[in-house]
């Protein structure tokens, strides 16, 4: 028996050639994705970012800082656009959990139909699945800045509201002196926070008294329940609207029970000649008919 003739793998020219160069190109892109596997175990993500300088700083800040502001300095009231933005548009925006969608006309018919009070009303004591406020506290909002924001909506939705007027500069003044007169908690703080309501007041019935005309006059309109609302927001709400200084709040039922016992023209006498811290007439130099006018819209309000 013979063997079979053993031939070459490379018989031509071109074989030889790309043999060569399959010798010279395997190896080389073995080596290239071997590096770039090795290379990627290292990676922790396309675009990541953790390492970066902004970060580093982010993760090593501290978790509290010190915010100094200068409690003397004026306070300046953000406008009603802000305050939605920032509070209200969470649900108004949308209309979540049966708030009154902005710029709805039929959302807001019925809630601007009630007056510009009872909205204020419900929104610094909140109703509903609104929380009052608006979740925020007086520290981070006032109530004309609340006010403020509920004309704007309100406004948007059909109504056609003006700003309340803005506070006294002297009664914020009194309320930070107030204030911070000493560092207090429990009933201390308690009684602070008081004392700077009542500072407040105080400054807004002087305000009120050299600076406001008489809600009335001889030539007022004879709508006698308009001239007691003007008189209200001019003068009375300075104590009523917050119920400082043992003054019944506006709108509450159980401030107003037992005065009401009184006869009307008992209640009218303590607010003509004035009654405990409140002065005569409120400070203010109104007639005596816008008086009682004004005492008959604050008790329409808490029956």
């Amino acid at each position: 028996m013979s063997e079979a003739p053993h031939g070459a793998p490379i018989k031509t020219p071109g074989q030889l050639i790309a043999a060569v160069i399959a010798g010279f190109a395997v190896p080389i892109v073995i080596i290239i994705l071997l590096a770039y596997y090795v290379d990627n175990t290292t990676r922790t993500g396309a675009g990541t970012d953790e390492l970066s300088t902004q970060q580093v700083a982010a993760r090593i800040a501290p978790i509290a800082q010190v915010s100094v502001h200068d409690a003397n300095a004026p306070r300046v009231y953000k406008t009603g656009e802000q305050v939605y933005q920032a509070v209200c548009a969470a649900c108004h925006a949308s209309g979540a959990a049966g708030a009154p969608k902005f710029g709805n006309s039929g959302d807001w018919a019925p809630r601007i139909s009630q007056g510009f009070d009872t909205l204020v009303k419900t929104a610094l004591a909140g109703k509903g699945a609104m929380p009052p406020r608006g979740g925020t506290s007086p520290d981070d909002y006032s109530d004309y800045e609340i006010s403020r924001a509920i004309v704007y909506m309100a406004n948007h939705g059909g109504a056609n509201f003006q700003d309340p007027p803005q506070p006294a500069p002297a009664a914020a003044q009194g309320a930070s002196a107030a204030a911070g007169a000493a560092p207090a908690s429990g009933a201390d703080a308690a009684a602070n926070a008081q004392a700077a309501a009542a500072a407040a007041a105080i400054a807004a019935i002087g305000k009120t008294a050299s600076a406001a005309p008489a809600a009335g006059g001889a030539g007022q309109s004879a709508d006698a329940s308009q001239a007691g609302k003007a008189l209200y927001q001019q003068v009375c709400q300075a104590c009523h609207a917050a119920g400082v200084l043992g003054a019944p709040k506006f709108g509450n039922k159980d401030d107003w029970a037992p005065r009401l016992k009184d006869p009307m023209d008992k209640v009218y006498d303590y607010a003509l000649h004035g009654k405990g811290q409140m002065p005569p007439k409120g400070g203010s130099s109104a007639s005596d008919a816008d008086v009682k006018a004004a005492v008959d819209y604050m008790v329409s309000a808490a029956k």
